[in-house]
């Protein structure tokens, strides 16, 4: 009886994981195709895709355009790096 109620508990968890994994997955594909847009003009596009996904799991949300409009996200404003300038591209 033991092995079955073992089996049983770990596919349970299997798909719990995955489905926990989805989730996760999806939060980020947003954020990938918003901070695309906005750093679509940077002139260091692997710098800037990373700060802005940061900023957006953080934040859960990216300004539109590719530059300004910071006031549409307080949070993506407010970031602050080490050095006290924006962290948020």
């Amino acid at each position: 009886m033991k092995p079955l109620v073992a089996k049983f508990m770990l596919m349970a968890l299997v798909l719990l994981g995955s489905s926990i994994l989805q989730i996760t997955m999806a939060g980020s594909s947003i954020c990938d195709s918003k901070c695309a847009v906005r750093c679509s003009k940077a002139g260091r596009q692997d710098r800037c895709l990373k700060y802005c996904g940061i900023c957006c799991e953080e934040c859960q949300c990216v300004p539109s355009g590719t530059y300004g409009n910071k006031d549409e996200c307080p949070c993506y404003r407010d970031k602050k790096n080490s050095k006290g300038t924006s962290k948020c591209p």
